[in-house]
């Protein structure tokens, strides 16, 4: 199978083996009779669900078990158990049991002593057994008895058996609403209400021989959260995550890490997070959190006196927040399923023998969509949930389950709900132009900085597509350098020649005097990544190097970096560097900073402090004046109603260079049949080993590079999609598009298969009668033999329809004929009488 290459014929694949990835090199021919040869596109298409719909599952009947709140669930293989809780008038001990895959409740089998009735208790699961940890036991109805616990039992899924471990030696003190997770084969309990105040303190007890273990409490260091109860806790990416709680006067919405392996406490900031950009959930308690994939999902809870139903979403991978909108389907009712290529039940399941007897590829390729069902049922008027607190969610497989917890007016629920999760590859786009930045690969220009003429070196399309102010430089100097080729004797011609033969072209260099180059690169890797590094606590030389940022920020007008290293330095500032700060505002006349130090030294609980520091004494007498005469007389507070201006993100910025911005900076031209596409090396290597490869070993002398995925050529729609993928991280496209380029991210070497996810997902969930010749017409070309007679079986079922459609008359004759064969091989003589009729 041909690949991609150059205009003279494709590249070897040998040749291209060092640079790309441990993958088949894109030329290279595939064995036709392998069953799972990457030419056929196995599509079973099957039950799926809408990623991010709520559905709400059958309730609890009240003859299996109460509605509760402050209850535990966990997930064990198909079934979700819910144990404990209260009903609003007694503590409760029972244990339920939901199965995910029949959506039915019964009480679980259990046999020997339980727990004592209980709320705001713990429960995990560490391999075939749910562990319960302490909680509040006692008779809330004569409100007597009331104590905290701090017994540990173990239920075992496979017999029923409740046992309690007796533990000898320390205990960690009794407690309720604390947070508890499973980690290295250990129980790790954190923080929590011991009847007289709320803790933080952690435990930890080996879960895999109770005849050898014993409790430990764990040194913790670092940033250390407040003392908090009603909190949930999650791990991922090996790492224990906090989020909010009750903590008293100290509440807050901040988000903690705990390290394992070092035992440390970290803060995660939020002063990356741009004004506009989304931002954390309020501060809140007894809501939940759950982890899947990177993602902790922080659903409902008590928040400044109201109950939110919004689903919160944090990307551990970004540090980013966003709200999950739900999907049309989990708030609207009764409405009609969208006409999609399964929701019939007339259609019949294909046997092997009509797919060609080709195996189901699982492999990169395989599009395994299960089966589908035939119709679903009308849903009632809304799906999603309403808020609440003390309920609790767990994970199966890729979705969440919500059971219960204290509705409106203080009424327990009994209601269960799921979540379809989105497991999507992460988006790779900063990545990747991080990693061109930092191996400098590819530059063709050089920026000369500052009186000492340090060298920093950059892409031409990456700086020109953020900075307005580079590109004028850019451009500039492009025009300094022609005017120069026509002054000496060597003409254009030859300069170019001399480019192409042999040596790289020499990198246009762009003098910038008024940038010192450690500042410069932190610039830079802002245009490349849309991020720059947090100032290490406690380390000022950080904080002014920030400001040397700042600076150069304010004269490229780059408003987005400008925001983000004033965000950082304020939120940088403390007693210990506000002077130093203040005085390096004032010499780089940086108002808004200044003005920020002033407030912060004047403060009451400050300035003591500030005043009495050797720092002061030597600072300079205007500063001092200006400090006294604020403490003496504050300057009124002006309140600015006027929007800021956030600036564009990399995204809009490539988006916007793709659809023409960058049209002057192209220096590559692919060919798809013919037609001529020009594009940036940088952009294509940067986001392709395979365009990596080729530019750094067989960049093509004229500067043209034939577009194939294998021996199939894109449609031009498809293509352009591909370029949207690759510039800016464009997925949405037409269906018959994601036909086309389901196989992309395998030949072109993208850095995960996230197209491919994508494109499998808009294959799943948008094939109809409206667009099903288009797909039709991919499947052809692209030799997708199974989604061909998916598309030919909806067509031969809804072709009084299909035949009013005016893409048919375009179709080839042999597209044609396919149909007229397919007609004839599923309708019956009356059927055809009816259907002619019809017509």
């Amino acid at each position: 199978m041909a690949g991609p290459g150059g205009s003279g014929g494709p590249i070897g694949a040998g040749a291209l083996a060092s640079g790309a990835r441990s993958k088949v090199a894109p030329s290279v021919d595939f064995d036709h009779s392998c069953s799972d040869s990457v030419e056929y596109l196995t599509l079973n298409f099957g039950p799926f669900e809408t990623v991010h719909r709520w559905r709400r599952l059958p309730p609890c009947d009240e003859f299996v078990g109460a509605r509760r709140s402050k209850h535990t669930v966990v997930a064990y293989k198909d079934a979700i158990y819910v144990f404990g809780g209260d009903n609003g008038k007694t503590m409760l001990n029972d244990l339920l049991r939901f199965d995910v895959k029949d959506c039915s409740w019964c009480r679980a089998f259990t046999t020997g002593t339980p727990p004592a009735p209980r709320y705001h208790h713990s429960a995990v699961v560490y391999g075939s057994s749910m562990f319960v940890f302490g909680g509040y036991t006692g008779d809330i109805y004569s409100n007597s008895n009331l104590k905290n616990k701090n017994d540990l039992f173990e239920y075992k899924f496979a017999t029923g058996q409740w046992t309690e471990w007796k533990i000898e030696g320390r205990l960690p003190v009794a407690r309720s609403a604390h947070g508890a997770t499973v980690y290295s084969d250990k129980l790790w309990v954190f923080a929590g209400y011991d009847g007289n105040a709320r803790l933080n303190d952690m435990w930890t007890i080996g879960l895999q021989d109770r005849e050898l273990t014993c409790w430990e409490e764990v040194a913790q260091s670092g940033e250390i959260p407040p003392s908090c109860c009603n909190f949930p806790v999650a791990v991922c990416r090996d790492k224990m995550f906090v989020f909010s709680g009750q903590s008293g006067a100290k509440i807050t919405n901040n988000l903690f890490q705990f390290e394992f392996k070092d035992k440390t406490w970290t803060r995660i900031p939020t002063e990356h997070l741009l004004r506009g950009s989304p931002p954390p959930p309020q501060r809140r308690y007894g809501h939940t959190m759950v982890a899947f994939d990177r993602h902790l999902y922080v659903f409902g809870g008590a928040a400044d006196n109201t109950l939110p139903n919004e689903l919160h979403c944090y990307d551990v991978d970004f540090q980013t927040w966003e709200v999950v909108q739900p999907s049309s389907d989990s708030e609207v009712g009764g409405a009609e399923v969208p006409e999609r290529a399964s929701a019939s039940e007339e259609l019949p399941t294909l046997t092997s023998e009509e797919r060609g007897g080709f195996k189901k590829s699982r492999d990169v390729f395989g599009l395994d969509f299960g089966t589908t069902s035939a119709k679903q049922p009308a849903q009632p008027a809304s799906e999603l949930p309403s808020g609440r607190l003390f309920h609790a969610a767990a994970v199966i497989s890729d979705a969440m389950y919500i059971f219960g917890g204290t509705v409106d007016n203080n009424i327990r629920s009994g209601e269960m709900y799921r979540f379809q999760f989105s497991c999507y590859p992460k988006c790779t786009l900063h990545e990747d132009y991080g990693r061109l930045w930092e191996s400098r690969q590819f530059c063709d220009v050089e920026f000369v900085l500052g009186e000492k003429e340090e060298c920093v070196q950059g892409h031409v399309a990456i700086v020109t597509a953020r900075s307005r102010w580079l590109r004028r430089k850019i451009v500039q100097a492009r025009e300094w350098l022609a005017q120069l080729e026509e002054e000496v004797t060597l003409t254009p011609k030859e300069v170019s020649g001399a480019a192409i033969g042999g040596a790289r072209p020499p990198l246009l260099r762009v003098a910038i005097r008024e940038a010192e180059a450690q500042p410069f690169e932190v610039l830079m890797q802002f245009l490349y990544t849309d991020k720059i590094k947090y100032p290490r606590k406690g380390h000022v030389e950080d904080v002014l190097l920030i400001m040397d940022v700042y600076k150069l920020a304010l004269s490229f007008q780059l408003s987005r970096l400008e925001q983000l290293c004033r965000q950082y330095i304020e939120a940088s500032v403390d007693l210990q560097n506000v002077l130093v700060v203040c005085e390096s505002a004032a010499r780089l006349q940086l108002g808004q900073l200044k003005e920020h130090c002033l407030n912060f030294v004047v403060k009451e609980s400050h300035f003591n402090q500030v005043i009495m520091m050797k720092e002061f004494e030597h600072l300079s007498s205007p500063l001092i004046v200006e400090i006294v005469r604020r403490k003496q007389q504050p300057p009124p507070r002006t309140p600015s109603d006027q929007p800021v201006d956030i600036g564009t993100s990399l995204i809009q910025d490539m988006k916007a260079y793709l659809e023409g911005a960058g049209a002057e900076f192209c220096d590559i031209t692919l060919l798809l049949d013919g037609h001529p596409r020009p594009a940036h090396k940088a952009i294509l290597a940067a986001r392709s080993s395979y365009f990596e490869a080729m530019f750094r070993s067989f960049m093509p002398e004229d500067g043209q590079v034939n577009i194939s995925i294998g021996e199939m050529v894109p449609s031009r729609q498809a293509f352009e999609s591909m370029l949207r993928y690759i510039y800016y991280g464009e997925v949405n496209m037409p269906p018959e598009d994601s036909l086309y380029l389901f196989a992309a991210p395998y030949y072109y070497g993208f850095y995960n298969n996230r197209l491919q996810a994508y494109c499998k997902q808009n294959l799943e969930m948008n094939v109809t009668v409206q667009n099903v010749l288009q797909i039709l017409e991919a499947a052809d070309k692209t030799q997708a033999l199974d989604m061909k007679r998916h598309c030919l079986h909806i067509i031969v079922h809804q072709f009084t329809k299909v035949s009013k459609l005016p893409t048919l008359r375009s179709l080839s004759q042999q597209l044609l004929l396919d149909i007229i064969d397919s007609l004839a091989s599923h309708i019956s003589d009356k059927q055809c009488a009816e259907l002619g009729a019809d017509i």
